[in-house]
C-alpha cells in the first residue's frame, strides 16, 4: 500500500492581514460548489457574468481545497525561493525571450517597471507547465511534483473548467464550447506559477511612485490567484480609479485575460490590474503568490464565438479581422517575449503606453 506520508517541507507562515483603511473593490463572491449541477450553474452564471462585466474580477469559494491543502501549497511555493541554491537557480532559469513561455525561474530585475527612471522589478517566479513532467526541475522541488501535479489538475478541472462552462452559458452557447479549447493533455502553456515579490529600496519606490508592476492585462483566458494576506493587487475600477483587492482566507481571485476577450468578442474584456507597494503595516514583509494561468491549446485560433446569440445582440468587437486572428501560441509568444522588455510608446490616452503584438495594439497603464 502506498505511503500517505507527504515529503517534509518548511512551513510558510503568512504575514497578518492589513488593518489599513483602504479603498477596496466591491467584488462578488461565487460559490463554486454550486457549479456541479445544472440548477446550480443556472443560478451562478448570471452572478459571474455581471461580476466579470463590471470589474473583471470575482472571488470563488468552496472550490474543493480545504485550508490545510491551501496552506500546504504555499509551503511548497516557497521552496524555489528559500531552498534552491543560487547556482541551481541559474541552471533552471528560463530563456523567456527565446522560448516565449514562463517555465523555470525568472530572476529579479528582468522587467522594466519604469523606463524613464531605470527601475527594474524585484520579483522572482518559478513556472511549472500543467504537465509537470514536461521540463526538468531543481532537486529541492522534485519530491513535491506529485502534489504540484494534483494542484495543476485541480485548478484546470475543478476551477477553470467550471468557470468556462458558466461563461459559455452566459453567452447562450453549449456548455463545453470553451472547455473544448482548453485540454489538459493538449499542447499548451497553462501553468502553475509561484511568485515572490521582494521589498524594494525607498529610492525605487519614489522613482516608480510605488508601482511594482504597471497596469496590464493577462495573456491567457482565465487567471486563478490563490488569495494571500499581503496587499498590493489593485484593479482599475469602472470609475477609473485603482482599487485594492481584499484578502479572503482560502478564496480564489479569478479574472479574465486577453484570450477570453478574443473569444467573447469583447463581451468579457481582459481585466486591467497592477501591483503596488503593500500597505504601510505590511511593508516589512515579502509577498508570496500562487497562481494558475490558463490558456487554450496552442493550435486554437483566437476567434470570436460567432454562434452566440448574446454576442449578436450586443455586437462583436473584433481586435483584428477574422482572417488575421492569431493562434494562441503566437499571441502567447508575442506577449511573453516582449512583456517588460520592449520600449513602449506613449499612447493617445493619458498615462497609457502601447506596443503592437501580431498587428494588434496592446496597452499598458501607468
Amino acid at each position: 500500500m502506498p505511503s500517505l506520508t507527504l515529503p517534509e517541507c518548511g512551513h510558510y507562515i503568512p504575514p497578518p492581514a492589513t488593518h489599513e483603511d483602504l479603498e477596496f473593490a466591491d467584488l462578488a463572491i461565487v460559490d463554486l460548489s454550486k457549479a456541479h449541477t445544472p440548477e446550480g450553474r443556472a443560478e451562478l452564471y448570471p452572478q459571474l457574468r455581471d461580476a466579470l462585466r463590471t470589474y473583471g474580477f470575482v472571488y470563488a469559494i468552496n472550490h474543493g481545497y480545504d485550508q490545510a491543502q491551501r496552506d500546504r501549497i504555499f509551503d511548497i511555493a516557497n521552496v524555489p525561493f528559500s531552498v534552491v541554491p543560487p547556482d541551481e537557480m541559474k541552471t533552471y532559469t528560463a530563456n523567456i525571450e527565446k522560448v516565449g513561455y514562463y517555465a523555470g525561474f525568472k530572476g529579479r530585475q528582468y522587467w522594466k517597471v519604469d523606463t524613464e527612471n531605470n527601475v527594474l522589478d524585484q520579483i522572482e517566479h518559478y513556472g511549472i507547465n500543467k504537465d509537470v513532467t514536461r521540463r526538468p526541475h531543481p532537486q529541492a522541488l522534485r519530491p513535491f511534483l506529485p502534489e504540484i501535479d494534483a494542484f495543476a489538475r485541480h485548478n484546470h478541472f475543478n476551477v477553470v473548467h467550471p468557470i468556462l462552462r458558466l461563461i459559455a452559458l452566459s453567452l447562450e452557447l453549449p456548455e463545453e464550447t470553451l472547455v473544448e479549447k482548453h485540454n489538459f493533455n493538449g499542447a499548451g502553456e497553462s501553468c502553475v506559477r509561484f511568485m515572490k515579490y521582494y521589498r524594494r529600496t525607498k529610492e525605487d519606490e519614489e522613482k516608480s511612485k510605488n508601482v511594482w508592476l504597471k497596469g496590464h492585462t493577462d495573456v491567457g483566458s482565465i487567471t486563478v490567484l490563490w488569495s494571500q494576506p499581503v496587499g498590493g493587487l489593485q484593479i482599475l475600477a469602472p470609475d477609473g480609479r485603482w482599487k485594492w483587492v481584499r484578502h479572503i482566507e482560502n478564496a480564489l481571485v479569478i479574472n479574465t485575460g486577453d484570450m477570453m476577450g478574443f473569444f467573447s468578442g469583447g463581451y468579457y474584456k481582459p481585466t486591467i490590474h497592477r501591483v503596488v507597494q503593500p500597505p504601510e503595516d505590511q511593508r516589512n514583509y515579502d509577498r508570496l503568490g500562487v497562481f494558475f494561468f490558463s490558456m487554450p491549446d496552442d493550435n486554437v485560433r483566437l476567434l470570436p464565438c460567432v454562434d452566440s446569440p448574446v454576442l449578436h445582440h450586443f455586437g462583436i468587437q473584433r481586435r483584428c479581422p477574422d482572417e488575421d486572428a492569431p493562434l494562441c501560441e503566437a499571441w502567447r509568444k508575442g506577449r511573453t517575449t516582449t512583456y517588460g522588455r520592449s520600449d513602449l510608446k506613449k499612447g493617445m490616452e493619458y498615462n497609457v503606453e502601447e506596443e503592437v503584438i501580431e498587428g494588434i495594439v496592446v496597452k499598458h497603464y501607468n
